[in-house]
């Protein structure tokens, strides 16, 4: 929807990659799906769901096995970000090192994104 040819629209680091498979092997999903929703001290939160069959609007991202789908509404929002999975003495989870966020709260667990005009303009520069 919102792609560039030739250039994924996420990335996923090899440590992401292996928790998807792992994810996708364990009960046989087809992949994750991320999204967006509102909610949270920043105005909107990452969403992760298990996926058992593609939808035809959303955008597939493929790397060594693991597969993410991206909401057709997350797409503007998601594109250019980095997905990696991080393991820590305290927690562990998928961290979204994406560039289109211009605050976030301090827990991490909500952001808020530059305005869809700017994203707009910068898609198509």
């Amino acid at each position: 929807m919102f792609a560039i040819p030739g250039k994924q629209a996420v990335t996923i680091t090899p440590a992401a990659v292996r928790q998807i498979v792992k994810l996708m092997d364990r009960d046989g999903h087809e992949g994750l799906r991320i999204g967006l929703k509102k909610g949270g001290c920043a105005g909107m939160e990452y969403t992760m769901d298990y996926v058992d069959t593609v939808d035809a609007h959303d955008e597939v991202v493929e790397q060594d096995g693991a597969r993410v789908m991206i909401a057709p509404m997350a797409q503007m929002f998601l594109f250019g970000t980095e997905i990696d999975y991080e393991t820590s003495l305290l927690e562990s989870g998928f961290r979204f090192r994406n560039p289109n966020v211009v605050d976030a709260c301090g827990c991490g667990e909500s952001i808020k994104f530059k305005d869809v005009e700017e994203l707009s303009a910068e898609r198509q520069a």
